[in-house]
């Protein structure tokens, strides 16, 4: 969890010395982003808002995502992290954000998405939208840290492109 932690302060100096605001769109972390980045004192200055949008609905309806976009692609694919990206920024005040979407198990594995396959979506203003895919190994818990640690080093090497 240190590594975490660690990650987590190096975001907030990288966003405060940018003077931007981040906001997340959650998945198969249920919020573990925003926890590791609000367990920084004094992220407040640097952090807007979470969402956790677990189910299909919510991510219509709370980010915008089209279900017509969901029933192509399905959750867990780079499209969804990207849509899913896009509609935080758009439904925020951020201006960075970041997305997960995934399989963390021990069950929903899908052909060609085994357990592990994780998308992750990072946006900013107008920049272009980056999205990629993994496939993490270990169970459920390890699954969902691999992620968070992933979206943020992600994120910083995003910021460091700014």
């Amino acid at each position: 969890m240190n590594d975490i932690m660690d990650l987590a302060e190096r975001v907030g100096r990288a966003l405060q010395t940018r003077g931007l605001l981040l906001a997340t769109a959650e998945s198969c972390t249920g919020g573990g982003v925003a926890q590791a980045i609000t367990e920084i004192a004094g992220s407040s200055e640097w952090f807007e808002c979470g969402f956790v949008t677990y189910s299909n609905a919510s991510k219509t309806e709370l980010l915008d995502v089209p279900a017509a976009l969901i029933a192509q692609h399905g959750t867990v694919s780079e499209e969804i992290a990207a849509a899913m990206a896009e509609g935080c920024l758009a439904n925020s005040n951020a201006h960075v954000v970041l997305s997960t979407t995934g399989i963390a198990g021990p069950g929903g594995a899908v052909p060609g998405k085994p357990v592990g396959t994780v998308c992750f979506g990072w946006a900013m203003n107008e920049r272009d939208t980056h999205s990629e895919r993994l496939v993490f190994a270990g169970d459920r818990h390890a699954v969902r840290t691999q992620t968070v640690m992933h979206a943020l080093k992600g994120l910083l090497r995003y910021l460091e492109g700014v």
